[in-house]
């Protein structure tokens, strides 16, 4: 017997963004549609002029930043849902909606006894949008924890799974940043969670927080509380004062440079990579240029981490991008190097 075919969603006009992007950015969408199930994508695309429509896809709106009103539609994915949709000798496999708040999400696979996505806990945003900027925190990144996705194309309506390969994961980078930008919208994530679980404690804070809490031999459960922990002494809540969270990336550099780096700034923060490549603290670079603390206009760096810049009030997207390239020209005058905004500039 035949399905009757989905309806259109509704489209709701000149829809205020203000309260759906964590910066709390002033922005209003010509349209508006949110999207609870996959077969709720389908029919949009047989709306007239489909093909010619600005769309911009909208996770927890925490790492964009809105410079004006957008002319097409926003799509707001809220498709939920978790369910474990394997239990093998050596892992679990865990799938979750795109629409999924990603923090909830990891609490609820450490209440099920689930270790592995513990160092990620309290990144603000959705399961959908993890892959796309590849997260990662306290020593693990997503593509670690990661099995496939399924996402519906906005072109033609099919569905596809993309594997690790598939995403071309880099650092905070995927393909759906570049060749697939804005091609496709993120249905389901399913995580690989090892059953052989090991704690990872690379990073020297997350180290003495544990030592403290736990003497050295912690549950995941533990990990993430230690994680929440040093989350909140640094980083800003942005129910309470508008951020993105870390607006640059972490600046990673070849060997050579790093020793000249370190020769004329032998306090330097780094992080060695497998590949040999040095990992830069982009918050400290920042601090070393007085930035922390300091405001231009509306925006500032916060006082506890100069990496995230917060709105103090009244921002737009603009003040954003001002005191971001101001930063950007005193990092690059001091040491050489250009920091690379983390957020998508709409």
């Amino acid at each position: 017997m035949p399905t009757e075919p989905e309806p259109v969603p509704p489209i709701l006009t000149a829809v205020d963004l203000t309260p759906l992007n964590t910066f709390g950015l002033p922005a209003r969408a010509a349209q508006f549609v949110e999207i609870e199930h996959a077969g709720q994508v389908r029919p949009l695309l047989a709306q007239p002029g489909w093909g010619e429509r600005r769309r911009l896809v909208l996770g927890g709106g925490s790492n964009v930043v809105l410079t004006r009103d957008f002319p097409g539609l926003v799509i707001k994915v809220a498709i939920p849902g978790r369910v474990l949709v394997a239990d093998e000798a050596d892992a679990r496999y865990v799938r979750a909606g795109a629409g999924e708040n990603w923090h909830a999400f990891v609490r609820w696979t450490l209440a099920q006894g689930w270790g592995g996505l513990e160092n990620l806990s309290l990144i603000p945003g959705t399961v959908g949008a993890s892959p796309i900027q590849n997260i990662g925190a306290y020593g693990v990144e997503l593509e670690e924890r990661f099995h496939s996705l399924d996402a519906i194309s906005l072109e033609d309506g099919r569905m596809r799974r993309f594997d690790r390969a598939d995403c071309a994961f880099g650092y905070r980078d995927s393909v759906f940043k570049h060749a697939e930008a804005g091609r496709w919208l993120i249905v389901s994530v399913t995580f690989r969670l090892p059953r052989r679980w090991q704690a990872v404690t690379s990073y020297g804070e997350l180290a003495r927080e544990l030592e403290v809490a736990t003497g050295g031999d912690p549950t995941p459960q533990q990990v993430s509380d230690a994680v929440i922990a040093i989350r909140r002494r640094k980083l800003p809540d942005p129910a309470e004062i508008g951020n993105a969270g870390s607006f640059f990336k972490n600046p990673v550099v070849a060997p050579d440079l790093f020793a000249e780096l370190i020769a004329r700034n032998p306090g330097m923060p780094r992080y060695v990579q497998p590949d040999g490549s040095i990992k830069l603290a982009a918050g400290w670079l920042i601090d070393a240029c007085g930035w922390k603390g300091r405001s231009l206009g509306p925006v500032g760096c916060f006082e506890r981490q100069a990496l995230v810049l917060v709105n103090r009030g009244g921002a737009c997207g603009a003040d954003v991008l001002r005191i971001a390239s101001a930063i950007q020209h005193d990092v690059e005058r001091r040491f050489g190097l250009r920091l690379e905004p983390e957020p998508v500039v709409v």
